[in-house]
C-alpha cells in the first residue's frame, strides 16, 4: 500500500509516531516498539494481536519495520477527525439526494428509512422515539437543520 492511499492527516500522525521511535533516522523501527506506538495512538491491544499484526508485516522476522510496513500495520488505528465544513457538505449532499422533489424537507417516513439504513438494529419503538424528538413540532417533516442535528448525533 503506497503513501498516496492514506489521508494527509493520517500520514502526518503516522510519520510523527514513526519518527519518535526512529530517532537515529535509520528508516525503520524495532517491532518491540509497536505496542507502545499503538498505545500512543489510543489502541490497547492484546499481546497476541500485536504479534499477529507484526508477523503480517515482518515476514522475514527481522524485528524491524520500515515506514511502509509500519503504515500498513498502524493506519487502521489512526482515526482522523473530519472537519465540520466537509461533514456539512456531505450531509447537505445526502439531504439533497433524499429530498428528491427539492422541497427543502424530508418526510419522517424518509427519515425513518435513512435511520434504519444506518442502523438496522434500531427497533420501531426506538425509531419512533428518535423521530418524535427530531420532529418536536409534529409537522411530519424534517428540514435541513433538523437533519444535520440528527446526523451529527
Amino acid at each position: 500500500m503506497g503513501e498516496q492511499e492514506y489521508d494527509k492527516e493520517q500520514l502526518r500522525i503516522l510519520r510523527n509516531a514513526f519518527k519518535a521511535f526512529d530517532q537515529e533516522n535509520e528508516g525503520f523501527i524495532e517491532t518491540s516498539n509497536v505496542q507502545t506506538i499503538l498505545e500512543m495512538l489510543g489502541q490497547k491491544l492484546e499481546d497476541k494481536v500485536i504479534k499477529n499484526l507484526i508477523m503480517e508485516q515482518d515476514k522475514a522476522k527481522t524485528g524491524k519495520l520500515n515506514f511502509s510496513q509500519f503504515c500498513a500495520l498502524a493506519a487502521r488505528f489512526v482515526e482522523v477527525e473530519e472537519d465540520a465544513e466537509a461533514v456539512a457538505r456531505e450531509l447537505k449532499e445526502a439531504f439533497r439526494v433524499y429530498d428528491k422533489e427539492g422541497k427543502g424537507y424530508l418526510t419522517v417516513k424518509v427519515l425513518r428509512d435513512i435511520l434504519h439504513e444506518l442502523d438496522d438494529k434500531l427497533s420501531n419503538n426506538e425509531l419512533d422515539m428518535i423521530i418524535e424528538e427530531i420532529d418536536a413540532d409534529g409537522s411530519g417533516t424534517v428540514d435541513f437543520d433538523e437533519f444535520m442535528t440528527v446526523m451529527q448525533g
